[in-house]
């Protein structure tokens, strides 16, 4: 079981590797809501999102044998993008199993960054699959997206980064694909803020992991159709289901429309280039799911790594 040591060891290694990403703030959003949010812009992190911290965590405790053996890897494009960077900068060669439905930016960035990228069907093939397959034997080293013990601490560092910068806050909002953001930011919480409550945000096509949470059983989803591509994986995790149901409050989800809306504000009033995935934690605030008058609020922004393409079909609906 990941522990908050494990978050403490996390930060130490990171430390002058990762970005101190800043806490930015709006009146205008705190007049709206009637709180005082503040944002921890990973959107603004080494590769635009926080995935770069688990993935430094990880490999740079293995950084010889990812050299010897290489690196493997499955995601839809932020984690792709991280673990290619990271294994640029420790000098392994990184190969990345991707949906051949992925965002081009992400794809173009993850082999910028030096990956081989070995594209799959979603509908009809299963990534774990395909890398467990690669990465069989000697092969190269296998770092899941989420389900990891050193990517869940790594993680779990963006929100005790916060915490310390901003103090006790009575809220936190992060958002949800396979878990492993929020079970890193739900220990840093209980550690450095016991009374603030963690809540865990999906898209609602994607709302495995809320049902999961609700039931006390792991809940799947079969490709969900969300413009949230960083919140289309199939489950929460065997490490990271345990951790959300210890240590998470509670669990909802909210609307694409939704996403784009807070979108559109958090561009056009704060000057933030955000992704659908990364503004989840904030869309339920910003679109009321959850009360947070009266409240000092933190939101993990999660990514920027937008199609602008897409993007700007979004805003013009």
């Amino acid at each position: 079981m990941v522990t908050y040591a494990d978050v403490e060891a996390a930060a130490g290694r990171i430390e002058g590797v990762a970005h101190k990403t800043p806490v930015a703030t709006s009146r205008s959003l705190d007049e709206r809501l009637g709180g005082r949010v503040f944002l921890k812009c990973e959107n603004l992190q080494r590769m635009g999102a926080f995935k770069f911290r688990g993935a430094w965590n990880a490999l740079s405790k293995r950084a010889d044998e990812a050299r010897e053996r290489g690196v493997i890897a499955y995601s839809s494009g932020n984690h792709a993008q991280a673990v290619a960077l990271v294994s640029q900068l420790l000098g392994a060669q990184a190969t990345i199993v991707m949906p051949n439905d992925a965002p081009a930016a992400k794809r173009a960035a993850t082999e910028g960054y030096g990956a081989r990228v070995v594209t799959y069907d979603p509908a009809s093939e299963n990534r774990e699959e395909i890398a467990r397959g690669l990465a069989q034997g000697r092969g190269p080293l296998l770092i899941p997206p989420f389900d990891h013990e050193d990517v869940v601490a790594g993680a779990g560092t963006a929100a005790r980064e916060l915490l310390l910068e901003t103090g006790p806050l009575d809220l936190l909002l992060v958002c949800v694909g396979g878990g492993g953001l929020l079970a890193g930011s739900a220990l840093s919480a209980r550690a450095l803020a016991p009374g603030c409550r963690v809540i865990g945000v999906e898209p609602e096509a994607g709302d495995d992991g809320t049902r999961s949470f609700k039931t006390g059983t792991l809940q799947t989803v079969k490709n969900p159709r969300t413009i949230a591509d960083g919140a289309r994986t199939p489950s929460l995790g065997q490490i990271t289901f345990p951790l959300i149901r210890a240590n998470v409050d509670d669990m909802l989800t909210v609307t694409d429309a939704e996403l784009v809306e807070t979108m559109r504000f958090v561009w056009e009033r704060m000057k933030l280039v955000v992704e659908p995935t990364g503004v989840l934690g904030l869309a339920a605030a910003f679109c009321r799911h959850v009360d947070v008058t009266g409240k000092r609020v933190g939101v993990v922004v999660s990514g920027g790594n937008v199609d602008l393409a897409a993007a700007a079909r979004w805003f013009a609906s």
